[in-house]
């Protein structure tokens, strides 16, 4: 089943009942109260966006046993930071110990997949979206080592960002830069969630990464893992900027199309899926690399 991504921008009081999330909010204009209700089973992803905003401790409790992940907003209206359950899965203390003893080598491959499969979904985005010549993206992608010895993701990344937008000359991608970057950022943040969402209902430490390490990050493997999923959220923010809609402030219809990301349609495994769900089927195929199952993560593919 696909999970509901509920976003709340304005003022209202959370609590739950028989298993449902209540909802109640005052209209502004008419001042009417109002009372909402959703079933915890059907939430995925929780943002909690207005400061006036109160939960309760046992809606807090009832949507982490349900492995949503809950996103809290800062005074600028971006996501902050994140709640996650510490308990996701009933083998969850074996899964650990596999996650924890993984390899040097095993993680340099894992890591060599992911950028392979992060390039490809860029040199795709890159071509269909805006005409550029990728065969040096996809020449790279296939000559990336185990670990990216070489830092092909680098040199790619330079490519893409150089030509992905060609109305922005010049645009250079930083969380503290010009617009769009206010579209990217938001948009990564949904996605960090939906994975590190994905990690710990696979009973994996979404810490410990395969490549990242910033001792200050407590997501280095949801950082890993999306990074195929990034060319997703650039491919709906070129079309929200070619849409002609107005994106120099990030505004609640931007962030509806944005908060859309989870139930996207993605091809996983030659199937179309929504990409919640094929989020789950990569975090569940890193599971049996680290038990030694398998050899190779599953990743969507874009095609170009």
């Amino acid at each position: 089943m696909i999970k509901k991504t509920l976003f709340f921008g304005n003022p209202a009081y959370l609590s739950v009942k028989n298993s449902q999330l209540v909802v109640k909010f005052t209209n502004q204009e008419t001042q009417q109260e109002f009372v909402r209700t959703v079933p915890i089973e059907d939430i995925g992803v929780v943002v909690l966006e207005d400061r006036q905003i109160t939960i309760s401790n046992a809606a807090l409790d009832a949507l982490l046993q349900n492995n949503c992940a809950v996103i809290t907003c800062d005074e600028k209206h971006m996501p902050a930071g994140m709640l996650l359950p510490l308990k996701g899965n009933t083998i969850q203390s074996e899964r650990f110990a596999n996650q924890i003893d993984a390899s040097l080598p095993l993680k340099k491959q894992l890591w060599q997949q992911t950028i392979q499969a992060k390039i490809r979904n860029q040199a795709s985005v890159l071509k269909r979206l805006s005409g550029v010549e990728v065969g040096c993206m996809l020449a790279w992608a296939n000559d990336v080592k185990s670990g990216d010895s070489d830092n092909l993701e680098g040199r790619s990344a330079a490519y893409y960002w150089k030509n992905i937008f060609p109305n922005l000359p010049g645009f250079t991608r930083d969380r503290e830069g010009e617009m769009p970057n206010n579209l990217l950022n938001y948009g990564y943040a949904i996605m960090r969630a939906v994975i590190a969402r994905s990690l710990v209902a696979s009973g994996l430490l979404p810490t410990l990464g395969i490549h990242h390490h910033n001792r200050y990050n407590a997501y280095c493997l949801a950082d890993d893992i999306m990074e195929p999923y990034r060319p997703y959220v650039d491919e709906l923010v070129i079309n929200i900027m070619r849409s002609g809609i107005d994106y120099g402030e990030l505004t609640t219809d931007l962030k509806k199309q944005l908060l859309g990301l989870p139930v996207t349609e993605v091809v996983i495994g030659g199937q179309r899926s929504p990409l919640m769900v094929a989020a789950s089927q990569t975090t569940s195929s890193l599971c049996k690399c680290y038990s030694g199952e398998l050899r190779k993560l599953v990743y969507p593919t874009m095609e170009i």
